[in-house]
């Protein structure tokens, strides 16, 4: 396909397949909310919802809302998540809850930073839509606690025993770097450059590890290398995803330096993440080549997959690498073959390592209406600056 044809085949999978999926099955009309735990065909089998997805949930339409159209029924889908979240998402600490009932029951304690990363992320962007103070209060409040908590994120409900090998994980600066972008506006300027430039470290100089072509996902708290299950983890998925996060904001920058070296970088990962034998890359590999403690390693998952391309696509327009377009059409030509389901829509979210799909369903309990729309959005809207591009 070229350029164009690629436009609109995500533009199309986005307006007539992806969106519609989530506005036709999600909304829990009754309680507020949404359901994530969507069979194939969109059928709700459970009705627990969690945190991190309802938030995940309000920030897309709250995207949609902003960045595509302001049609009135985005904005709708977004407001009753949020009103939902309000009265019942948080402890009396605003902690945000990993997970509650149907009704808004607290189920799991807030033990996940990452149901208040997404709360800041949601109520920022929805803040941006509506012009409430409220809304923008919830999240800078959520935002500032998350920095407090960044040096022990999960605080008491931490199972580790303290001091015996303490380590940072990943996730958080990979994922404050895309969070401090929906606060820009509503934090101080000094803050917001400080979380960059702390996120642009913390990813490059402490969990990157040229030796091993690899982002770790735990190193210790000086940025060294922990020889142990956790401390040679790596997910190449969450590498790539971080390494579109900072082109972003390496192209805010204008710094072609950065640009270059998280281009070089992504495409160590891919290389290294790749399955030769199978196509599709592993969720979760050892530096050290040694077994996994994790029995789901080589799963094929739907959300490695799509923030690799988006990663791949944005390497090749920011510096022109061809080997960073050939890779998006190789994991392209592979995720539409083995991901998608055509016959009742969205995309199969886990296959086993030889690609064949291992849960037939669309949401749960980690996946909802978050990476697929994201994905369809940057990969079309990439694509319309190619083509622009092309045309000059």
């Amino acid at each position: 396909m070229n350029y164009k044809e690629y436009l609109n085949h995500y533009k199309s999978n986005l307006f007539e397949d992806i969106i519609p999926f989530w506005e036709k099955h999600s909304l829990d009309k009754e309680y507020g909310g949404y359901f994530t735990c969507l069979d194939r065909k969109g059928k709700v089998y459970d009705t627990d919802k969690f945190v991190w997805l309802q938030c995940r949930q309000v920030w897309m339409f709250s995207f949609f809302y902003t960045e595509i159209e302001k049609k009135q029924e985005w904005l709708e889908i977004a407001l009753s998540g949020a009103e939902f979240l309000k009265k019942y998402g948080r402890d009396k600490d605003n902690n945000w809850y990993f997970s509650l009932t149907r009704e808004g029951k607290p189920l799991i304690q807030p033990y996940n930073i990452f149901s208040d990363c997404f709360a800041a992320m949601a109520f920022a962007r929805l803040s941006k839509a509506t012009l409430n103070e409220e809304f923008a209060s919830i999240a800078i409040n959520t935002f500032k606690n998350i920095l407090k908590r960044k040096n022990n994120p999960k605080g008491i409900y931490n199972k580790s025993f303290p001091e015996t090998r303490p380590l940072k994980h990943f996730g958080l600066p990979m994922i404050l770097s895309n969070i401090v972008l929906e606060l820009e506006g509503l934090i101080e300027n000094e803050l917001f450059e400080e979380v960059i430039n702390f996120s642009i470290n913390e990813v490059l100089n402490n969990f990157y590890k040229s030796e091993f072509r690899a982002i770790l996902e735990y190193v210790k708290p000086d940025g060294s290398f922990q020889d142990s299950f956790e401390g040679r983890l790596t997910l190449p998925g969450h590498g790539l995803e971080s390494m579109w996060f900072l082109m972003d904001i390496a192209k805010r920058k204008n710094d072609n330096d950065l640009i270059k070296k998280l281009v070089n970088i992504s495409l160590d990962l891919i290389e290294y993440g790749w399955d030769n034998k199978y196509g599709g890359i592993f969720y979760m590999m050892d530096v050290k080549g040694k077994p996994l403690d994790k029995l789901e390693w080589d799963q094929k998952l739907w959300w490695v997959h799509q923030e690799s391309m988006i990663a791949m696509l944005k390497g090749f327009i920011l510096s022109g690498n061809s080997k960073c377009w050939e890779w998006f059409e190789k994991i392209n030509n592979y995720s539409w073959k083995h991901f998608s389901d055509p016959e009742f829509g969205e995309w199969f979210g886990y296959l086993n390592r030889q690609g064949e799909i291992l849960l037939n369903s669309k949401g749960g309990k980690w996946k909802g209406c978050f990476h697929t729309p994201r994905f369809m959005f940057q990969i079309w809207k990439s694509f319309e600056l190619l083509d622009k591009i092309n045309k000059e």
